[in-house]
């Protein structure tokens, strides 16, 4: 049965590592690109689906996910995703073809979309003061180092090539780990759920979901395929199941309840300033990871443990910055946020600069000079955005902004491999440094634009306690 008591520190650290796995997971597949193309015969659309469902998947369910924790328990609807995330984790190891691994993934996000929600909810429902606040920051760390690490260990996984498995270790590595986050968690991770459950918006989730996967798979598939009539239908049909949303998620909270987006959240200036500008930043930064890594490899010719260490300064830079950020950010207000864009900005157009002048000869160790200060700037910026975002949400709906915030983040990280990813893809054939410049310098530009937009955004000075930055 699972405890009823308070959560301690071993608690705290299942919980944390529930998070940690999914999370890493999102990062841990682009140095594996390669090798599961050779492996599968993959095209180059169905390696950006590898990719992004499994991010489509995550935001579409999450805050869904959340909800059903709320209602029906968090311990148990962390124990079903972490069961969940273990099963499909082994079918993805398991994968014969390109198709089934995709299914696999895509089933493997919405498990981690019931997993997630629950870490934080817990440690809400279960902490107080300055030990909630310990585990919170916590929290946000995980999420730095799980970047690192999937990319790390994704690299080493497949340069190791255990047992002949080639890239399947990196999904398999995750059942081991699951079974011990899943078998802890019924003896050290409380049984706590919210005495007055919102509605769970199902349609409104499944109307979203379907928005997302009509506008993915077409910008995915669509290039390499031609552009058939079924792609250019289903960017049709995502207008509509776009406006159908936004019209079904009106009509449900002028009824007096809380939908998936409430309307009235997504018209407060910081949220929807703030949301437009989280986007754009992880269009460009889901995007950069893919492209990053392929450039290595397949222009580079660079194993994948090398590869993943490639972007290690970057990573590195970017776990730091946000162990300070909200110092620097309590300091300068919004200006940090404007000149974390800008070192941002000058890293980026410095790794480009060094790829394109120096190609094919590129050192990935003076590589690493501008990918610091990208790291650096985006983790200010990143974290401020996150903190503006959430500073109007009342207090009362502070998980149901939070959850508003980390969906539109995940479906920013999967829509930026399915267009920039794309656009990269397409070019790469006929010359690598220009599909690089152009992909990346897109994400410059995206950048220099939230930069300008940090102008408009309202003042803020502090963050509600019940409305922590979530770096999912």
């Amino acid at each position: 049965m699972a405890r009823t008591g308070g959560l301690h520190g071993f608690g705290a650290f299942v919980l944390l590592l529930g998070a940690f796995l999914p999370i890493a997971d999102f990062f841990i597949v682009n140095v594996a690109l390669p090798t599961i193309d050779a492996s599968l015969g993959a095209t180059p659309a169905s390696l950006e689906l590898v990719v992004a469902i499994y991010g489509v998947a995550y935001a579409a369910i999450l805050v869904l996910g959340g909800r059903l924790g709320d209602r029906f328990g968090r311990e148990r609807l962390f124990r079903i995703g972490a069961a969940g995330f273990v099963i499909t984790s082994l079918a993805c190891g398991l994968a014969p073809t390109m198709d089934v691994l995709i299914a696999a993934r895509l089933v493997q996000g919405v498990a981690a979309a019931l997993l997630v929600p629950q870490v934080l909810a817990t440690a809400h429902a279960a902490l107080e003061g300055e030990r909630k606040a310990r585990v919170l920051a916590l929290y946000g760390a995980t999420a730095g180092i799980a970047a690192v690490v999937g990319q790390l260990a994704g690299g080493l996984l497949v340069s190791l090539d255990i047992a002949g498995l080639s890239w399947r270790p990196i999904f398999l590595i995750n059942v081991p780990l699951g079974l011990v986050v899943l078998v802890l968690s019924r003896l050290v991770i409380p049984a706590t759920r919210s005495p007055h459950p919102i509605g769970m918006d199902v349609t409104g989730t499944f109307l979203f979901a379907g928005t997302l996967v009509a506008l993915l798979v077409p910008l995915s598939e669509g290039h390499s395929l031609g552009w058939p009539a079924w792609t250019l239908a289903l960017l049709g049909g995502a207008v509509v199941l776009g406006a159908a949303t936004v019209i079904y998620e009106r009509r449900l909270e002028a009824k007096g309840q809380v939908p998936l987006l409430p309307p009235s959240l997504l018209r407060l200036p910081s949220m929807s300033r703030g949301l437009v500008m989280i986007a754009a930043f992880s269009i460009g930064f889901g995007a950069f990871m893919f492209v990053f890594a392929l450039m290595v490899q397949n222009g580079l010719h660079a194993d994948p443990l090398t590869s993943g260490l490639a972007i290690l300064p970057m990573a590195v830079m970017f776990f730091l910055g946000s162990v300070v950020s909200h110092r620097v950010i309590n300091r300068f207000g919004r200006g940090a946020l404007a000149a974390g864009g800008i070192a941002q900005a000058l890293g980026l157009a410095g790794v480009i600069a060094t790829v394109v002048l120096s190609w094919p000869d590129v050192n990935l160790i003076l590589l690493g000079i501008p990918l610091l200060l990208a790291g650096a700037g985006q983790s200010i910026l990143f974290a401020g955005l996150f903190r503006v975002v959430l500073t109007d949400v009342p207090v009362h709906l502070g998980g149901v902004g939070s959850g508003v915030l980390i969906t539109l983040q995940q479906a920013g990280l999967a829509l930026g491999v399915a267009t920039l990813g794309t656009l990269y893809l397409s070019l790469e054939p006929f010359s690598v440094p220009a599909g690089f410049a152009a992909a990346v310098g897109i994400q410059l530009g995206i950048i220099l634009l939230v930069v300008v937009g940090t102008k408009f955004l309202p003042r803020f000075t502090h963050l509600p306690q019940t409305a922590q930055p979530v770096e999912v």
